[in-house]
């Protein structure tokens, strides 16, 4: 790898999905005795977690959950 002049490197495609690391995730780094340590940030929402947390509340109509799964499976 190389680090380009913005200091961006690209993390192979095999460590990304081995670390769970998607597309906005959170990371920190650290360094331990000479070597850079990339993690996923403690407390990092996943992206089904901010998916969710941006539709609570949108809502139009008051269904139940059974009533909006019932119309999902006509």
């Amino acid at each position: 790898m190389r680090i380009t002049s913005k200091g961006q490197v690209t993390i192979p495609v095999a460590i990304r999905k081995k670390a769970g690391l998607g597309p906005n995730t959170e990371v920190t780094f650290a360094m331990s005795r000479g070597v850079v340590i990339l993690r996923k940030a403690a407390g990092a929402r996943g992206r089904g977690q901010r998916v969710v947390e941006a539709m609570r509340g949108r809502a139009t109509t008051r269904l139940t959950t059974d009533q909006i799964m019932a119309l999902t499976r006509r």
